[in-house]
């Protein structure tokens, strides 16, 4: 098990930097300077300004400038439109916490509620319950997240005034937590369907299957045999979703982020491709780079919890 995990991380950190590498030298291979757009910028200073952040320099030196800066000094470079002469990472840092706050609420209210609704449609195939969370779960799927945010933030807090109307920056605690329950279940809906719709279909086969059959013959009930042993099984194969899902959450969090008027991640990015800030432009994209992988590291490393026939890593049998 430890020697898979090295190498999972190791793949890991190749991944990441294999992402870097190709977002530099896309951004790099654009035609045009960053600095064009400015009229009061003459030809001599854009010379001097390109010269002064070495983009006058060939792309395979910038590259390997701006690795070294990386790696010795966590250095991001700085900003050069959004927030000029700011450090690109003391911006991101501010962003993070937010956006992580948003999406892991988000996931952790998915999880639950769509295993919970999964299950009670399983149980009741064919009933209206059945019947009434599957229409949810249409819904859910086929509307856009930002359309339910759109929806919900004129509706519960311009029209009822449940809610505030955009996020309250200087609110903590639970009136923090307050201010963002609807973009939380706007990214929510999405995923609780998915959640739902899968586990149902897996636990659905496997409440027919033999060793189902088996515990019922050792006088479980219908309900017992499913919770004890169905859940269980039927879990392994719903770990296969958890990464796309959580890369809905994300990319959904990029246009909710900006209804809201929550200063997170998602906001940045967008501002740092429209104005063309490209330093700010890689370093958001090597977050939402490494929230996935991650994502996909700790999904491999849980079948084993989930299964206990799963061995990653074990001795082979002699």
């Amino acid at each position: 098990m430890t020697k898979y995990i090295l190498q999972r991380l190791l793949a890991t950190v190749i991944t990441l930097f294999v992402i870097l590498t190709i977002g530099f030298i896309v951004i790099r291979l654009m035609p045009g300077s960053i600095f064009e757009g400015y009229d009061e910028m003459t030809p001599e200073m854009m010379a001097q300004l390109n010269a002064k952040y070495n983009f006058d320099k060939p792309v395979i030196v910038q590259y390997f400038i701006y690795m070294r800066n990386i790696l010795v000094h966590w250095d991001w470079g700085i900003s050069l439109k959004m927030n000029p002469n700011v450090p690109v990472w003391t911006i991101v840092r501010q962003k993070i916490p937010v956006t992580l706050y948003v999406n892991l609420y988000s996931l952790m209210i998915s999880l639950p509620l769509g295993m919970i609704a999964g299950i009670a449609m399983a149980l009741k195939k064919n009933s209206g319950i059945d019947y009434g969370i599957s229409f949810l779960v249409v819904i859910f799927i086929s509307v856009p997240s930002f359309v339910f945010a759109t929806g919900m933030q004129y509706f519960l807090a311009y029209k009822f005034g449940w809610f505030p109307i955009i996020y309250d920056v200087n609110a903590v605690g639970s009136a923090k937590l307050h201010s963002l329950v609807l973009p939380i279940l706007a990214l929510a809906f999405s995923p609780i369907a998915r959640v739902a719709r899968y586990l149902r279909a897996e636990l659905a086969e496997t409440i027919n299957s033999e060793y189902m059959l088996l515990a019922r013959t050792k006088g479980l009930t219908y309900t017992q045999a499913t919770l004890r042993h169905g859940i269980r099984n039927s879990l392994v194969p719903l770990m296969n979703i958890i990464i796309p899902m959580f890369t809905t959450i994300m990319g959904g969090s990029l246009v909710v982020e900006r209804i809201f008027a929550i200063p997170g991640m998602g906001g940045l990015m967008i501002n740092a491709i429209n104005t063309s800030d490209h330093q700010v432009t890689l370093a958001t994209l090597m977050f939402y780079s490494f929230i996935s992988i991650i994502t996909i590291l700790l999904v491999d490393l849980s079948y084993g919890i989930v299964d206990p026939r799963i061995r990653i890593g074990g001795k082979k049998a002699e």
